[in-house]
C-alpha cells in the first residue's frame, strides 16, 4: 500500500527511443518516494500513464558524472541499464538547458555511459551515441551452467543480462509465450531479457521481450546485444542496423577499444502532472 501522505503532484514527461517509451521524473527538483510503486501504478495501459517503465534523473553525487538515472521496469523491478532512457536523458538535459555540453557522463547502476550529442542547427538533440562499454559473453553470475536446456542462443550482458536467438523467420516467433517463458528459466537466477532476431537484407531484425516490462517495440541494450552475437557467431561485422518495431538502431562494437556504441534518436511525446495516489 501507499503511503497515505503522499498526496502531492508530481511533474513528469513522457519520452521515448525508436518507441521505448518511459515516464521520466526529475527527482533534482522533486522528491518521488516508492518509485518502484508508482512504476507499477503509472505504467498500466489505459489505467494509468502507460509506458515500458519509470526512470529517474538526479543530479551526479560524484565529480565522475554529471547526472544519475534510476530505472524502474513496468512491473516495479530496478533495471540495471536502459540504452533508450539514456539517450532521452542526452536530450532531456541539453534541451532543458541543464547542460550546455554536448558530451555527457551519466551514472547508472552498470556505470558511468558517456552520451554524445549530435546537435542540429535549431539547438535540438538530433540523435545520442552511448558508450556502452565491453559487453561480457559469458557472466557465470547470472547463467548457471546446469538445469533444463536452453534453445540454442548466446548470452551476452550488456550490464544487463540478454539471451540472443537466431531464428529462420521471425514472424513465425510467439514472443510473448516464449519470452516469458524463457525470462524465469531456471538457468537465469536473475531473470533474462530475451531477444529473437534473423539476418535480413535490411539488418538484424529483433523482436524483444524484455525482463520486468514484456514486449517492448525497442531496447537498447537488447540491441547491443543481438549485435555482438550476431558478431561473435559470424552473422554480421562488427557494424550493423538493428531492425525493431519501433525503429533502427545503429550499433558498432569497435575493435580499437572493445566498447559497444549505440546510435539513435529520441523523442518527448509529452508532459504533465500526476497526482500521487493517497492509498
Amino acid at each position: 500500500m501507499i503511503d497515505k501522505d503522499m498526496s502531492n503532484k508530481i511533474h513528469f514527461l513522457k519520452m521515448h527511443g525508436v518507441g521505448n517509451d518511459y515516464i521520466f521524473v526529475d527527482v533534482s527538483e522533486q522528491d518521488l518516494p516508492h518509485p518502484e510503486q508508482m512504476a507499477v501504478v503509472w505504467s498500466r495501459q489505459h489505467l494509468g500513464i502507460g509506458s515500458d517503465g519509470l526512470v529517474l534523473v538526479g543530479r551526479s553525487p560524484v565529480p565522475e558524472a554529471d547526472f544519475t538515472m534510476r530505472i524502474f521496469n513496468a512491473d516495479g523491478s530496478e533495471g540495471l541499464m536502459c540504452g533508450n532512457a539514456s539517450r532521452c536523458i542526452g536530450k532531456y538535459v541539453y534541451e532543458r538547458g541543464l547542460t550546455h555540453e554536448r558530451r555527457v557522463r551519466l551514472l547508472t547502476a552498470s556505470g558511468i555511459k558517456l552520451l554524445e550529442l549530435v546537435v542540429g542547427p535549431d539547438d535540438t538533440v538530433e540523435r545520442v551515441t552511448v558508450d556502452m562499454l565491453a559487453p561480457v559473453l559469458a557472466d557465470e553470475s547470472q547463467f548457471l551452467p546446469v538445469g533444463d536446456p536452453l534453445p540454442d542462443g548466446v548470452f551476452v550482458s550488456m550490464g544487463n543480462p540478454h539471451y540472443v536467438i537466431f531464428v529462420d523467420d521471425i514472424d513465425a516467433v510467439d514472443v510473448a509465450a516464449r519470452g516469458a517463458e524463457l525470462e524465469r528459466h531456471g538457468r537465469f537466477p536473475a531473470r533474462c531479457n530475451i531477444e529473437f532476431a534473423q539476418v535480413r537484407a535490411d539488418g538484424l531484425r529483433t523482436r524483444v521481450w524484455e525482463r520486468g516490462s514484456g514486449i517492448t517495440m525497442a531496447c537498447g541494450t537488447g540491441a547491443c546485444a543481438t549485435a555482438v552475437a550476431a558478431a561473435v557467431t559470424g552473422r554480421c561485422g562488427r557494424e550493423s542496423q538493428v531492425v525493431m518495431d519501433g525503429g533502427t538502431l545503429h550499433i558498432e562494437w569497435r575493435q580499437a577499444d572493445g566498447h559497444v556504441y549505440l546510435s539513435g534518436p529520441a523523442a518527448f511525446v509529452y508532459e504533465g502532472d500526476v497526482e500521487l495516489p493517497a492509498d
